[in-house]
């Protein structure tokens, strides 16, 4: 028992009902719990309930007024309405498993720092300074856990000696750990350099604000000395920078360009390609010694088909430079974690502490089953599947009422409704996984008209119109389906959606604007959303059933500290896929396993980068980097041995490495531009091919072939052809965009026939991947096309049948993949097509053509808004930069018109889009007085 909280060991009652009948305030997952409505119980307490009364009634006792079939014309009007929702959710009852327990078990908290001094930051023994501890402390770290300071503390780790790999659940504390002995290493030794590499996009922004915010004010430890010399006028201005006390904190991701370049850099947060680009660059330029730690998080990435040998790269060269960098990798789903360390020659840290705890629960049709563990739940599953009468063999702990609502029909889904909503009423958050972005709309849109309704226009009914306004001011415009979910309390969030729409949908869920959040499971392993309830509606992800990795990711969203003081997890499971979710959830955790095998080709990459960066040369010198790789721990020496002289007789026989006569190896021209670029051999090669072709014979009088060429090959194998839409336009070309396509291998005949047929394209030869390779980056290059020629987002997404998302996706990624390109042509020392290329990748990344160029750099001027602003006056950057907002917000409104009719929108709803707007209108005059001045300052001193 602790500070008075109190949760069953059995699973016998939710977090939820134990929060309704404690006597004081329990803090909701999100936002600030909203008041809920008191009454006496309609049931006597149960025993142990003890002298705890129950505050608060369950959502399932609470009776619905009946709900009447119409459509409300006014959204936020019909929601404040006591039967604007259109569905009920069922009501959920106690079962004869729900018998209280004999015993109860407090929440546990680590013990505060008063009671341990080494639970404190600003402890002698962390050597931090008192800034960093005061911003910490600002930022809700207080103090840490037992298992935090037993880890920071292991000899080696604060010094930078020692290398660590760790592992701990989600929501345990993992990244302060690292953050830690990060930030220690840089401000103690203010010349060297941190890399965090992290997974995706998303992962590195939210990193690059925590970060920012906690080095803020707080400078690193140059000595008197080295000020004194750096005033001296021998100094450069260079080495200047480098000795500024402040702390630079730097993203790099996609195709992104910074003003802040690597030698003023500190940390840099970096996704995993770009950081296996900065450490090739600073192996080749000798500057390696610069950097002094390097952090990997999600280390189980390490097993991922697509990714996971670059950081197995990253590793390998960093062991074999033997250079005093410490490496510190951690991860919540490693089940292997003393072989890795072993690896790495690490130090090595296993947390199951969990501040926060976590009761699962297995759902089937319409019966909740408590299971405290795993085992529980794996024995309650495999009972169900062999039992006849499931109720007679186990005693459900809850159970939920069959709806007589067409839509609830299904039991699965009557059950996440059900659970969904009696979160939202009780105050908190819910998040509901699903397998597919279709199903994450329509069951959003489901949850929502069984929602409760807010009884009278409030503070959140306010901040959802808000969100509202905002969402509605994007360039692509308000989703329709957000519209009607957004107004009752619940959204969605996928990849089909724009950065924009996810980035404020999630922080509305974490504001608790918004109460339930169903979304794919990409967001398990995406930002940081926790919830009081996590739903799994289905054990399948797409097609594929989810693994156990992806599965501890979701649960592990449930309760985190400092948010919550508990958390649940509901898988409802649907009778086909029984057996495999009693497989699921007792398999153990995956093993990490090298990447660099000889089917995934990546020693070939690993070979080729450590030779042409100047890493490794000679024979013996190439079998010491590969005895660093976690394949040669993991696989027979001889094997290993065996792929390695394989992979360089492939590379030399592809043009990319030269044997010499003393047995050394040489990167050829080609090779080293491949490396450069960051592709890997096979992408190198196909690119290279594609280049020489264009310089034979460029279509220099038209725009196609610079899109095709900048059209990324992975992004383009992703995207499935719709060949009515091809060929319309391939009809739709000019003569010089037709003579482009043709001349890369488009036949116009062929389109017409696999439209005539019907059929997909066959891609089980090498001829055929080829061919395949050509038609979808065509395909794909026509996305790209509209992206530049300012035809808005939404309209390419509706033009070729495609979510907003992945069209910015296309978008993004472009970005790196034509730097990489522009970087390959200058490598080859192919200068004329390096300088085209790179105009027109100036103009990818402006979504505009070559007059809207300068204009396009302004925050929130992109694209078509250039092009409105152009059209209506504001023909310059200096007209733009003197420009009154409220002269701005009419273009901005043209932007993406409102098809909505006032009579449809909440009275108040139109004046806050238009402040929405205007706020924008003043970014914009400000960025663009930003970079006006800038270009002044630029010309003053030439």
């Amino acid at each position: 028992m602790s500070n008075g909280h109190f949760i069953q060991s059995h699973g016998v009652e939710t977090s939820m009902d134990i929060a309704r009948r404690q006597a004081y305030h329990v803090a909701p997952v999100v936002g600030q719990k909203r008041p809920f409505t008191t009454s006496q119980p309609q049931e006597p307490p149960k025993p142990g309930a003890g002298a705890h009364h129950i505050a608060l009634r369950r959502p399932s006792e609470i009776s619905n007024p009946p709900i009447q079939e119409s459509v409300p014309l006014d959204l936020a009007r019909a929601s404040l309405a006591p039967s604007a929702s259109r569905l009920t959710a069922s009501k959920i009852h106690w079962g004869l498993g729900a018998a209280a327990p004999e015993e109860e078990r407090g929440i546990s908290n680590a013990p505060g720092s008063s009671q341990n001094p080494l639970l404190s930051l600003s402890h002698p023994r962390y050597g931090l300074p008192t800034a960093l501890t005061a911003n910490f402390a600002a930022l809700g770290v207080n103090s840490i856990y037992a298992w935090q300071a037993s880890c920071l503390l292991a000899r080696g780790l604060l010094s930078g000696e020692r290398h660590l790999v760790y592992t701990a659940p989600t929501g345990g504390g993992k990244s302060l750990v690292a953050d830690v002995l990060l930030l220690k290493r840089i401000i103690e030794n203010p010349n060297r350099k941190a890399i965090l590499v992290l997974p995706y996009v998303a992962l590195v922004q939210e990193k690059l604000k925590w970060l920012r915010q906690v080095v803020q004010g707080v400078e690193k430890g140059i000595s008197d000395e080295e000020e004194d010399e750096a005033a001296g006028i021998h100094f450069t201005r260079k080495r200047w920078k480098r000795l500024q006390r402040s702390i630079c904190v730097t993203g790099y991701f996609g195709g992104s360009r910074t003003t802040t370049s690597w030698a003023d850099t500190d940390i840099a947060v970096c996704t995993i390609e770009k950081a296996n680009s900065l450490i090739n660059s600073a192996i080749e330029d000798c500057s390696i010694g610069d950097l002094g730690v390097v952090v990997l998080d999600e280390l189980h990435m390490l097993d991922d088909e697509h990714r996971g040998y670059l950081l197995e790269l990253m590793v390998t060269k960093l062991l074999l430079l033997q250079q005093d960098i410490q490496i510190v990798g951690m991860s919540a789903t490693l089940s292997n974690t003393e072989m890795l360390a072993k690896w790495m020659d690490a130090k090595f840290y296993i947390s199951t502490y969990r501040p926060v705890p976590i009761d699962e629960y297995l759902v089937y049709e319409n019966t909740i089953y408590p299971a405290a563990t795993s085992r529980q739940l794996f024995r309650t599953a495999s009972k169900l599947a062999v039992t006849t009468s499931i109720q007679d063999s186990i005693p459900p702990h809850r159970t939920i009422e069959p709806s007589a609502y067409k839509e609830l029909s299904n039991s699965a889904t009557n059950a996440m409704v059900a659970l969904a909503v009696e979160t939202a009423a009780a105050g908190f958050g819910a998040l509901v996984f699903c397998g597919s972005r279709g199903a994450c709309q329509v069951h959003a849109a489901t949850i929502s008209e069984a929602m409760p309704p807010l009884t009278e226009e409030n503070d959140e009914m306010n901040k959802r119109l808000d969100l509202l306004a905002e969402l509605r001011s994007l360039s692509c415009g308000l989703d329709p389906v957000l519209q009607k979910t957004i107004i009752k309390g619940a959204g969605f969030h996928h990849a089909g959606m724009t950065t924009e729409e996810r980035e404020l949908i999630a922080q509305a869920y974490d504001q608790g604007v918004l109460r339930v959040l169903v979304a794919t499971c990409s967001l398990a392993a995406g930002v940081n959303l926790p919830a009081r309830r996590v739903i799994i509606n289905g054990a399948r992800m797409g097609r594929e059933l989810v693994g156990p990795a992806m599965l501890r990711q979701m649960c592990g969203r449930a309760g985190r500290k400092g948010k919550d003081d508990a958390g649940e997890t509901y898988l409802i499971c649907v009778k086909a896929d029984l057996e495999a979710v009693c497989d699921l959830l007792d398999a153990d955790m995956p093993a990490i396993e090298s990447c660099l095998a000889p089917e995934k080709k990546g020693l070939k990459r690993a070979l080729l980068e450590a030779i042409a960066t100047g890493l490794v040369s000679g024979s013996e010198a190439i079998k010491e980097y590969v005895q660093c790789t976690l394949l040669y721990l993991t696989l027979d020496k001889k094997l290993v041995y065996a792929i390695m002289n394989s992979a360089l007789q492939e590379l030399v026989e592809e043009g990319l490495l030269l044997l010499k006569e003393d047995e050394a190896y040489e990167a050829t021209l080609l090779g080293q531009a491949v490396v450069a670029s960051a592709f890997s051999p096979e992408d190198g090669l196909y690119v290279h091919e594609e280049l020489k072709r264009a310089l034979q014979a460029f279509v220099m009088d038209g725009d196609m072939h610079i899109f095709y060429i900048f059209t990324p090959l992975q992004v383009a194998m992703n995207n499935p052809i719709n060949w009515p839409i091809f060929r319309d336009q391939l009809d739709r070309l000019d003569e010089s965009g037709l003579r482009a396509l043709q001349l890369v291998g488009v036949q116009p005949g062929f389109v017409n026939t696999m439209v005539q047929s019907g059929a997909s394209l066959k891609e089980t030869t090498l001829a055929q991947v080829k061919q395949a390779r050509i038609y979808r980056r065509a395909y794909t290059a026509f996305q790209l096309r509209d992206l530049s020629n300012e035809v808005p987002l939404t309209t390419i997404a509706q033009r070729y049948r495609t979510p907003r998302g992945s069209v910015q996706t296309l978008a993004q990624q472009c970005h790196g993949f034509a730097a990489g390109i522009v970087k390959f042509c200058q490598r080859m020392n192919w200068g004329m097509l390096a300088a085209v290329l790179d105009h027109m990748r100036d103009r990818l990344e402006a979504g505009a053509r070559a007059d809207l160029l300068e204009m396009a750099q302004v925050t929130y001027v992109k694209s078509w808004t250039a092009r409105l602003l152009r059209e209506n006056g504001f023909k310059k950057l200096r007209s733009l930069a003197e420009a009154n907002p409220k002269d701005l917000v009419p273009i901005l409104m043209m932007v993406n018109p409102r098809q909505t009719q006032k009579k449809q929108l909440y009275p108040t709803e139109a004046e806050r889009y238009a402040a929405k707007l205007l706020a924008k209108a003043e970014t914009i005059i400000a960025s663009a007085n930003k970079i006006w001045d800038r270009e002044i300052q630029v010309e003053l001193e030439e």
